[in-house]
Formats: C-alpha cells, structure tokens, sequence
C-alpha cells in the first residue's frame, strides 16, 4: 500500500500521576513521534520533573519512580522544548481527550501561548470508526491485532507513541484506500481524519464519502 503524502503530523503520548488533569495530576513523561509520508521520521522524549508524587499503582504501572522524577528536567523546559519541536503541526494521540487535557494543562503551567495548528485527531475514534471489527480499541489489543511492532514497554512514553505513530500510518492507508475513488487527489491527511473520527457509524454506513459535507451525525 502506497504512504500517505502531506505535512507531517505529531503523534503525541504522555505519562501522569493520575487520570486527569482537572484532578491536579501531572505529566511525569512525554514522547512526540512525527509521520511524514506514512513513516516515522523524527522523535523526542523525556521525563518531566513537577514535583508532584508519584502513587505507586502509578509507578508499577509506568515504571516511572519518584526517585527518576527528582533526576529530571523541569516540566516546563521540557515543554519549551516541545512547543519548539511541534510548532505549527496538527496533532494525534489515542484517546485524544486525555493527551489533549494534559497538552494544555502542562502549556499553560510553562507560560506558553496556544498553537492554532495544535488540533488534535484521536485514533481511538478513528480505530472505531474504521476497524470496527476489532476486538477491542486499546492501544495494545490494537497492536497486536494489527500486527503493529512494540519497542519498549507499555505505558511508558515513546514506545506508546511509537505504536500511535504506526497506527495513525495503518488508519491513514485504510482511509486512503476506502475512498481513494472520492478523494479526488486528497488524500488522507489530518483535516480528513478530524473530519472521520466526527462521524458516526450509521453515517459511514450509508455510504459517507469525503467529497460530502452533511453534519456528522
């Protein structure tokens, strides 16, 4: 199957202390992976320092200790670093909503202004959207039904991402595919993403393609 051609996309995975950040959790990691023409072409990693404690459900889970954390680079140099690496790219995490909570938390806790290209697609939404016959829409029952490769463990930053990165390649190509008839040159990029993971499935089921502009629902 042929790579999907646009402007690179930043896939985006964090690490916390909790599952939300309205709750007064905070990030303890954060990976980006970039997709450009269905491959990965760059990464950036690192472990964020807050000061906020670790439980230790959490650090079974991640393997992130509270003694790693004392080691790290302060949370908001580290997200200078990421605005920097990310500026201008729209955005892709699994279950978007919780990436996107902590993305604009940790932003504003460093001071930096909002990016209008940040825009998140989520590939949870997309995966139902597309794969509905999949078992389930966990990222590792995704990877392994998908036959997607794991470096690393679970639940730590970058070998989440990485696994992101090459589903969002996997669901740009079946996307591509479906409706290469329709696209009419497009292909499928972030704004047709955003655009999918809107939709329901009894739109899809009737028939939906990209040249139509009906509501979502």
């Amino acid at each position: 199957m042929s790579a999907v051609a646009g402007p690179p996309i930043a896939v985006v995975d964090f690490e916390t202390t909790g599952m939300g950040a309205s709750q007064g959790a905070r990030a303890t990691e954060i990976a980006i992976v970039l997709v450009e023409e269905g491959r990965i072409t760059a990464r950036y990693q690192s472990l964020m320092r807050t000061g906020v404690w670790v439980p230790p459900f959490i650090e079974a889970l991640t393997g992130i200790s509270n003694a790693m954390l004392r080691e790290a680079p302060p949370a908001a140099a580290v997200m200078r670093e990421v605005a920097d690496f990310t500026r201008g790219l729209p955005l892709v995490a699994h279950n978007a909503a919780f990436d996107r909570s902590f993305w604009i938390a940790e932003m504003a806790q460093a001071g930096l202004d909002p990016d209008p290209a940040h825009r998140f697609a989520c590939t949870l939404l997309l995966s139902r959207r597309l794969w509905p016959q999949a078992p389930d829409h966990k990222l590792g029952t995704l990877q392994r039904w998908a036959g997607l490769k794991r470096d690393g463990r679970a639940h730590r930053a970058l070998s989440d991402a990485q696994v992101t990165a090459q589903l969002l390649i996997a669901l740009q190509q079946e996307a591509q595919q479906r409706w290469s008839a329709s696209l009419g040159g497009r292909t499928a990029d972030h704004a047709l993403l955003c655009q999918l993971q809107g939709l329901s499935r009894r739109v899809l089921d009737r028939g939906w393609t990209p040249s139509d502009r009906a509501a979502a629902t």
